[in-house]
């Protein structure tokens, strides 16, 4: 009997810091971001895995925890420093773009 077809994965909600928020939401909201978008491109992978050959044997109940399972992976290895490396790219883009909204030019021109 063929194991269960993997569930399509739906991204979960990221909360978006305010924009005059601390910098360690922003850091964390990156982090998060990049766990994200990890654990998506893992998903694949795992899906070609015999689960008929898994500890634990396969079956609709793993089937159904397995996007977890793969979310705790990329969430661990993004947070080790072993993910994609997005989350500095991310958050000084967020910085940049705070930034921007800070300082934001009102086209006045002093007359």
């Amino acid at each position: 009997m063929d194991a269960p077809a993997m569930p399509p994965v739906q991204p979960r909600g990221l909360s978006a810091p305010a924009a005059t928020g601390n910098d360690a939401a922003m850091r964390r909201a990156a982090r998060d971001f990049e766990a994200q978008a990890f654990g998506l491109m893992l998903q694949p992978m795992f899906a070609t895995v015999d689960q008929s050959r898994s500890r634990f044997g396969g079956g609709a109940a793993e089937a159904q925890w397995r996007p977890m399972l793969v979310d705790a992976f990329a969430a661990a290895a993004t947070r080790s420093g072993h993910g994609l490396g997005l989350a500095d790219s991310v958050l000084r883009e967020m910085t940049r773009m705070r930034g921007a909204t800070q300082n934001p030019n009102t086209g006045d021109t002093g007359r």
